[in-house]
């Protein structure tokens, strides 16, 4: 399958208000045609295309940015809020609380862990988000310059690895101090013989199912990754989707343990 096809699946499967703030792929794809059969002739049609390719492209990085940014603060103020909302429930309704009460305690971290599936899903999809519209940018660069014989894509592509929607790091650590939460919050049950697991209720997840956004979205940029037959520089690093044991554990509901 085509990228083109793969981005518009990709693009589907994110949630709704994500939908407009990805690669312009088809419009770039135009405009690439355009100049490549464009020829450079004396009325700067040719010119006239490249410009407004790059300025395209500019505008489109410019997007990323914002929308990137954006989500970026929200989840720090989440992530405080979801701590804050956990510590509350410990100190009233815990074991050791000011109300020590198990069906409080449990009602409420229940609403406490659809929130954090919620929350931990719309982080990876955000990390998926910057690796898709990066793959977009190096591919339409690549069909730029194979088709018109010019030399945007290196210039281009350096600049676009000091973008801030190119940089995940603050992303991913929040996503691990998630996962840890989950782990410390919400511990797997321990059978005998040492293996955990889950009691077969599955989380009844807001609004379009994140998790299921997230998990689709994530295998399909593994086939546009997998789709790719070559490795240069310009290759994002190999794609490690969640470990398989935590994915489990956050899509079937356990008992929670009163602390």
């Amino acid at each position: 399958m085509k990228f083109g096809k793969r981005l518009k699946q990709q693009i589907q499967e994110t949630l709704p208000d994500w939908r407009d703030k990805f690669l312009a792929y088809k419009d770039l794809k135009k405009l690439v045609k355009l100049v490549s059969s464009s020829p450079a002739v004396a009325d700067g049609s040719a010119a006239k295309a490249e410009a407004e390719f790059v300025y395209l492209l500019n505008n489109e990085i410019e997007k990323f940015n914002a929308f990137f940014m954006e989500q970026e603060e929200d989840f720090i103020i989440r992530n405080k809020e979801l701590q804050q909302r956990i510590h509350s429930v410990i100190d009233k309704w815990g074991l050791n609380g000011n109300h020590p009460s198990d069906t409080n305690y449990r009602e409420e971290m229940g609403k406490i862990r659809k929130d954090i599936v919620d929350f931990h899903g719309e982080m990876v999809l955000l990390e998926n988000y910057s690796n898709i519209n990066y793959t977009g940018l190096a591919k339409i660069l690549k069909k730029y310059d194979k088709r018109t014989g010019g030399l945007l894509r290196l210039p281009f592509i350096q600049k676009v690895l000091q973008q801030p929607f190119f940089t995940t790091d603050l992303v991913s650590k929040l996503v691990k101090e998630c996962e840890s939460t989950i782990d410390a919050v919400f511990p797997a049950v321990k059978e005998e013989g040492g293996v955990h697991e889950r009691e077969q209720e599955a989380i009844t997840v807001a609004g379009e199912g994140i998790f299921r956004n997230t998990v689709a979205a994530l295998l399909t940029l593994q086939e546009i990754r997998r789709g790719s037959s070559t490795y240069s520089h310009f290759s994002l690093p190999p794609l490690i989707l969640p470990d398989p044991d935590l994915i489990q554990s956050i899509q079937l509901q356990s008992p929670i343990p009163i602390v």
